[in-house]
């Protein structure tokens, strides 16, 4: 592996937060290939297909019809821990809910809990927890 970020997905119901938040990566580093998904069963199976290429960083939105944040990382955790060890997962959302900030703290899956919108600074920390994990 290597500390060169390639690909990040970015999982929210609102196509609002996608567009902005792919333009913010963008701003970032244009190499980095953005893959937006507006629902994380679609996601999911994404990621279990058995792509070859896997995003280094999953953003992910807590709120979301059928498939809510939490219930995706209950599915994500059934990947193979190979799958699972090669990427970080960051909750991006607008819940202010004290339990939320909780569970995210005791989930063991998620490496950061943030606010909306995404900024250059919270990618910067994203991309730093990365290449620290993955030197």
């Amino acid at each position: 592996m290597t500390g060169k970020i390639k690909f990040i997905m970015l999982i929210d119901d609102n196509k609002i937060d996608n567009f902005f938040h792919e333009r913010i990566i963008k701003k970032y580093d244009p190499s980095i290939n953005v893959k937006p998904f507006s629902n994380a069963e679609a996601a999911l199976e994404y990621l279990i297909s058995g792509v070859e290429i896997m995003p280094e960083i999953i953003f992910l939105d807590i709120n979301m019809p059928r498939m809510n944040g939490w219930e995706f990382l209950e599915e994500y955790k059934k990947m193979p821990m190979q799958s699972q060890r090669s990427m970080i997962v960051v909750m991006l959302t607008t819940s202010e809910n004290p339990d939320d900030h909780a569970r995210a703290s005791t989930n063991g899956i998620l490496s950061a809990f943030k606010s909306k919108p995404l900024t250059i600074e919270m990618l910067e920390e994203a991309v730093d927890i990365y290449k620290n994990r993955y030197p």
